[in-house]
This record gives structure tokens, C-alpha cells and sequence, in this order.
């Protein structure tokens, strides 16, 4: 029974996130490593990474080959291991260079192919982005996972936004169609500080959403058939100001994507 105790705790995150055993690529929390980079821990082979710096309007990108193994691209600044408990770490200021279509800063994983290409999937299938963090510090509301519109259509949007407020009530924004705004549902609270999981599940026209074990399902409209899709993951601030030490930071302790 005692074995059975400390299995069924050790395979926790990956019950909640429903993915099982073989979904999770990163151990727990425990087992990451604080004297590498967060591409030691984390496989970054198929993210890119924007950060809050670079020309007005050209956020500069970080490309999956440099991101990933433990000598990997970090930035003491924005993106780095933790030293303490080996939490991939993300900063993005209040003031810092954001794309054409955004007045906020971000400090964000783009999902990518294997192959270095841009992720790009359709709604048909079985996709699914999940993590495990915290938020240490925020001074509004900050975008922790998202699916993001891609190649189909003009719209740029996210079809599904995931929001933590500077309260810890925690917010999904489902986009109503291409070209509307949100509608924004409350899924639950955290304080800050402590951890929790999350897990965006998309399956053709229907979508859910799991925070901490607690599942709740969308209808995705069909006016967004004709795009492909892709999730981001990190810290997208949402309150801009001219302060750099104002600002979300987040820290991942699991981040996993798969597709089916």
C-alpha cells in the first residue's frame, strides 16, 4: 500500500493533465536540475522563445537550436533556471518591445515543429498543452498558455487565452469569433505564489480546460474551422507603463505538448 501511495504521488501531474505516464517528458518539480538551463529540463527543441527586447515593433526571437540542452540560450534578465528550485523563470516588464498587433510586453514560448517550422495544426485532431507553475509576481494580469490563431484567415488572435489576475482568480478568454472580442469565464484562484496546473485540451470544435483537477468544457464556433493553430506558454504581461520593474513573473516547474 505504501508503494502504491508514493507511486500514485509521484504520478500525479500526469493523471491531472490526463495525459498519463508517457505524456510527461519532464519529471517533477524535484528532479529539475538548478545548474543548467531551462533547456536541460525542459525540451525547448520545439518552442522558440520572444523576449520583451530588441528593435520597436521586432521583439527579438530565439530559435529551438539555440534554446535547447542543458548550455542552451538563458537570459539573466527575462529567461532563466532558477537557482533555487530549477523553475523555468519568465519576466516581461510593464515597458519593453512588443509586436506590431500588441501594446504589451511578453516574455514567451511560440510552439514549433520538430523540424524548426512554425507549428501550424488544424482543429482536427487530439492537441494538448499543459504545465505545472507559479506566479510570483504580477502587477494587473498576465497570459500563462494560449492557442493562438495561425495561417487561414487575417485575425492574429488567440482562440483561448488563460489569465492570472494580481487576486488569483483566474480567467480563460474565448475568443467569440475571428474578428470579436473575448468572453472571459472564471475557472477558479490561486494565490500567488503557490503552484498549480493547467491543462488546454482542443479536439475539433470542442475545447476544455482543466485548472488543478477541475474540468470544464467550450464549444469552439465554426467560424474558426478555416485556421490552423499553435500554443504559447510563458509570461504575456497584460498592463503596459513606462516602469521596468513593474511587471508578471512566472515560473514553470512542467510544460509538455502533444498531439494526436
Amino acid at each position: 500500500m505504501k508503494k502504491r501511495t508514493l507511486l500514485a504521488a509521484a504520478l500525479s501531474t500526469a493523471v491531472v493533465a490526463g495525459l498519463g505516464v508517457l505524456g510527461i517528458t519532464n519529471a517533477n518539480a524535484a528532479a529539475l536540475n538548478p545548474n543548467v538551463s531551462p533547456g536541460g529540463n525542459f525540451n525547448l527543441s520545439i518552442w522558440s522563445l520572444q523576449l520583451p527586447i530588441g528593435s520597436p515593433g521586432a521583439p527579438q526571437t530565439i530559435q529551438p537550436a539555440q534554446l535547447k540542452g542543458a548550455n542552451g540560450y538563458s537570459n539573466p534578465a527575462y529567461f532563466w533556471t532558477d537557482k533555487n528550485d530549477g523553475s523555468m523563470t519568465f519576466w516581461a516588464p510593464e515597458k519593453g518591445v512588443t509586436t506590431p498587433n500588441s501594446k504589451y510586453a511578453r516574455s514567451e514560448l511560440r510552439e514549433m515543429n520538430a523540424n524548426g517550422s512554425a507549428a501550424n495544426w488544424s482543429l482536427a485532431g487530439n492537441h494538448t498543452l499543459s504545465a505545472e507553475l507559479r506566479i510570483v509576481s504580477v502587477t494587473k494580469n498576465v497570459a500563462v498558455g494560449q492557442v493562438k490563431l495561425g495561417t487561414g484567415g487575417t485575425s492574429t488572435k488567440p482562440l483561448l487565452e488563460l489569465y492570472y489576475r494580481a487576486n488569483g482568480d483566474i480567467y480563460l478568454g474565448q475568443q467569440r469569433s475571428p474578428t470579436d472580442g473575448q468572453t472571459l469565464h472564471k475557472l477558479g484562484n490561486v494565490a500567488i505564489g503557490q503552484k498549480w496546473t493547467y491543462v488546454i485540451n482542443v479536439q475539433g470544435n470542442k475545447a476544455s480546460v482543466t485548472i488543478n483537477g477541475s474540468k470544464t468544457n467550450y464549444t469552439i464556433p465554426s467560424s474558426f474551422n478555416p485556421y490552423k493553430q499553435y500554443f504559447k506558454a510563458g509570461s504575456y504581461n497584460q498592463s503596459s507603463s513606462e516602469s521596468t520593474s513593474n511587471g508578471a513573473k512566472v515560473k514553470f516547474y512542467n510544460l509538455t505538448v502533444s498531439h494526436a
